[in-house]
């Protein structure tokens, strides 16, 4: 059975999540309200079919993602099993009320009317903060996201590769529908956007760089690392592909001020050093941050 995580009811940590639920949803909401759908932008998803929708058949946006997020939903658990918990449910449904109830009360004019890439930015950038805090909840956002992982279940495709191809669809579809080639690049800088902001709500933003360093002089290096640096590292063993020799590898994890630091240093002792430099998505763990924080935050 899959794994559902569940808050006690009116505990502090479901008031927060429900909290980021609500807020995320607003959030959301207000992107495509104010940014994306009056300039006809199909940013894949439900949301994207909806706004196709709306401009054939004049529906609401809200409620027809609501039509489609719901029977999803429950075929979802008859196939996956019941790994979709209320919080999703309650997140498509507060998206789906907040997006026709701002419509109601703002209308259906863009913020920036003349400027729809403008609009495609700073949509994407609502949409993305809106999704990121839903979630960091521990729910997901439902819709297509149901589809690709029913698809992998009897393809054995990656889910995040079926997205894509659904989300690719969807945009080839506004396409079609609105036979106006900016509708498509508009809505991929949405999709790109909301994937970057995304990323940064759940991993934050993160200048550490992770070092792999090859030289005769690491035991020089590993000192200079912990008695200088303050940071602690780990020595790997190697071996050369061409020499067949034993090599030590230095594997540290370092800021950008502490990097530019070693590398001055390596290169003064040892300018044959070999150096990979990597960019961290997240780092978690003594002398970072701790697991527990980013479990409890």
């Amino acid at each position: 059975m899959a794994f559902i995580q569940k808050d006690k009811l009116f505990s502090w940590k479901w008031i927060k999540n429900y909290s980021l639920i609500i807020i995320g949803a607003f959030i959301m909401a207000s992107g495509f309200v104010l940014f994306i759908t009056p300039h006809k932008i199909v940013p894949g998803g439900v949301y994207g079919i909806s706004i196709v929708l709306h401009y054939i058949f004049d529906t609401p946006v809200g409620l027809t993602a609501l039509f489609f997020d719901v029977p999803l939903t429950l075929i979802g658990i008859k196939i996956l099993g019941p790994r979709f918990g209320m919080k999703t449910v309650v997140g498509f449904t507060a998206t789906a009320l907040f997006m026709d109830t701002l419509t109601y009360l703002y209308g259906a004019q863009a913020l920036v009317p003349d400027d729809p890439l403008l609009s495609s930015i700073f949509g994407g950038l609502l949409v993305g903060i809106g999704l990121g805090l839903i979630f960091k909840s521990r729910a997901t956002s439902g819709g297509t996201d149901i589809v690709a992982m029913m698809i992998s279940k009897y393809t054995k495709m990656p889910v995040g590769k079926l997205l894509i191809i659904i989300d690719s669809v969807i945009v080839i579809l506004g396409l079609v529908v609105f036979q106006d080639w900016r509708i498509p690049l508009y809505s991929l800088i949405v999709i790109f956007i909301t994937g970057k902001v995304v990323d940064i709500i759940l991993e934050g933003m993160n200048y550490d760089k992770v070092l792999f360093i090859i030289s005769e002089k690491h035991k020089e290096i590993g000192d200079k690392i912990v008695k200088d640096l303050n940071r602690g590292g780990t020595f790997l063993k190697g071996e050369g592909m061409y020499t067949g020799s034993d090599k030590s590898i230095a594997f540290v994890v370092v800021n950008r001020r502490e990097m530019t630091m070693l590398q001055d240093y390596i290169h003064h002792i040892d300018p044959k050093a070999f150096v990979t430099v990597l960019n961290s998505n997240e780092i978690l763990g003594n002398g970072f941050r701790s697991l527990k924080d980013k479990i409890d935050s």
